[in-house]
């Protein structure tokens, strides 16, 4: 693990964390997708997830961000163990302190683009100022989409309110799963810049990837073969990250076949 990277305070802490689902049609077995993960995601970066399809990425995002309940061990984020607190408590914190990125975006389709950049704020009991939800909206060149609903956007328009809902709403982590993956090359590049900028603006950033590329773009990038930490790089060699990911999948394969 790169020294820089246990030097930086961490925003969300793991410890022995499993995580099990039901086999289909077996009550008695499960299948275990992360095997005791132990790891560090540094406050104030870009922190990438990469590793070969099944190999727990998106698992581990969701059991990170409260969204999945980890089978055992602690999660804790910005100090907090959120596997103690009861589902009320759980939702209050996600709505004080997360912002999620995701492939599907997440939008509300009945309500507008601003309404749905409002939206987090308006959960959490909060009032947005309009000038807020305006200059978050400019800021990713959508202003012109800020009534129309999600429907009548594109896949690019789409992802660019879920990222202007974080810009307005300030929160200190963001979960990004796979927020490339259903754009086009020019969209998929704008979503990155923006989320390589949050850092500067405070707010860290948890991303899982199947691109090396879009990983090469962070400042740490995790590489997870079969649920385990295989490695940790430094971002931006997108090759040593591709080569990385096509050793966890050879390790996997070695494991898998007995040999």
């Amino acid at each position: 693990m790169p020294q820089n990277f246990k030097s930086l305070t961490p925003c969300i802490s793991l410890r022995g964390v499993n995580m099990g689902f039901p086999s289909p049609g077996r009550r008695r077995e499960t299948t275990q997708v992360l095997h005791d993960i132990s790891l560090d995601i540094p406050e104030g970066r870009l922190t990438a997830i990469v590793g070969p399809s099944g190999s727990g990425k998106s698992t581990l995002l969701l059991c990170a961000a409260g969204l999945e309940q980890a089978t055992s061990g602690s999660v804790k984020v910005l100090g907090t163990n959120i596997l103690e607190l009861n589902p009320r408590e759980l939702a209050a914190f996600r709505s004080e302190n997360i912002g999620f990125v995701f492939q599907e975006y997440n939008l509300v389709s009945s309500l507008s683009v601003e309404d749905n950049i409002a939206l987090p704020a308006r959960l959490a009991g909060h009032r947005i100022p309009r000038a807020t939800v305006a200059e978050a909206m400019s800021r990713l060149g959508i202003s012109k989409l800020a009534r129309r609903r999600p429907d009548r956007l594109s896949g690019g328009e789409r992802q660019r309110v879920a990222i202007a809902r974080v810009v307005a709403n300030q929160p200190r982590i963001v979960f990004a799963d796979e927020p490339t993956g259903a754009l086009d090359l020019k969209s998929g590049h704008v979503v990155l810049d923006w989320l390589q900028a949050l850092p500067a603006q405070g707010t860290s950033v948890l991303m899982v990837t199947h691109d090396p590329h879009a990983a090469a773009r962070a400042d740490h990038v995790v590489v997870l073969g079969s649920g385990r930490v295989h490695r940790i790089l430094p971002g931006g060699d997108a090759q040593a990250v591709g080569e990385a990911v096509l050793a966890a999948q050879a390790e996997d394969e070695t494991v898998g076949s007995g040999s």
